[in-house]
């Protein structure tokens, strides 16, 4: 009887131990998954100076931000620092662009002519404080948007109900080397989200492709330019990227290849995955610049300066457009 009895206690003993083992297991599991969000406090860096230049031939007033850069924490927009003196020069032709001081920004307006031409190479000087700072950017060549298409989709897993898809039509000019920011707003609203930064190298993703003097390859020409956003009410279900009455709206702008690097690495520091996986991605850190300081090379500076051609096209779904879809389908 004792033996069974000193059995049955260490069975019991052992079981509660095996418990024990198994709860503090789900609990540092659990405790792993957790997160916490903090507001730590940080040490004020010092401050840089920010040139924010990407000039285009919009005949639009071309702005350039000069500003200080901001703790990492800061909510805020930041403020211009005023008193600067801002300049492009055409080195080709010798023409200068004096930017005007206003209330947020430095800006130049186009009369008759927009700015710059294709193939001029530009040189951006910014003086603050009597510091002075320069950059240089070659415009490049933009091909035309061809035609913009509406596609008919039946419903499907995702989209609960008949949709629409779309895709502009353009080719990359023969020569390799060419780089490019494809810009897209729907009904007005700028696609750009971190995700939604649509580049191109030549007719494809990146320099090496075999795809000089092609028409943009699917994903850039039609993946970046359909929204899926999430249904606000259906778990699981998104929203259709196109129904009859909305609009799509494409601009593809030149970049020269450092711009191109530059929003490459950008893309990187700000498509973060968030959660747990920050632990493995790439750490935060300051971008390339081609902004550069003349004299005293240790004054710390960052942003970029970048000159672009651009072409466009919109178009809106109609329901005559609509029903032609529909009939290809």
């Amino acid at each position: 009887m004792t033996t069974v009895t000193n059995r049955v206690r260490r069975f019991t003993q052992n079981h509660i131990l095996i418990m024990k083992n198994i709860f503090l297991t789900l609990a540092t599991v659990f405790a792993f998954a957790c997160e916490t969000e903090i507001t730590p406090k940080l040490n004020a860096p010092a401050e840089i100076i920010v040139v924010d230049a990407w000039v285009n031939q919009k005949m639009e007033p071309q702005k350039i931000r000069i500003t200080r850069s901001q703790p990492y924490f800061e909510q805020s927009i930041p403020k211009k620092i005023p008193g600067a003196h801002v300049v492009i020069e055409d080195l080709n032709s010798g023409e200068i662009y004096e930017f005007q001081e206003e209330a947020e920004s430095y800006f130049w307006y186009p009369t008759d002519q927009p700015f710059g031409k294709v193939g001029h190479q530009y040189k951006l000087t910014v003086t603050v404080d009597d510091q002075e700072f320069e950059a240089f950017s070659l415009m490049g060549r933009v091909p035309p948007i061809d035609s913009i298409i509406f596609h008919y989709n039946p419903k499907d897993m995702i989209v609960k109900k008949e949709y629409y898809t779309a895709e502009f039509v353009a080719s990359d000019p023969a020569g390799a080397g060419d780089a490019y920011w494809i810009k897209a707003w729907k009904n007005g609203a700028f696609l750009g989200n971190p995700g939604e930064l649509n580049m191109a190298y030549d007719a494809g993703f990146s320099a090496g492709q075999p795809v000089d003097g092609q028409e943009f390859i699917i994903p850039i020409r039609k993946d970046f330019m359909n929204p899926y956003d999430p249904h606000p009410e259906k778990a699981n279900e998104l929203l259709p990227p196109y129904e009859v009455g909305d609009s799509l709206y494409v601009e593809i702008h030149s970049l020269d290849h450092l711009a191109f690097d530059f929003l490459y690495g950008l893309y990187f520091q700000i498509a973060r995955p968030g959660g747990f996986a920050e632990l493995f991605s790439m750490p935060l850190a300051n971008t390339s610049t081609n902004i550069y300081p003349v004299g005293d090379e240790d004054t710390p500076v960052t942003g970029f300066f970048n000159t672009s051609a651009v072409s466009s096209r919109g178009l809106k779904l109609s329901e005559e457009l609509a029903k032609a879809s529909m009939k290809e389908h």
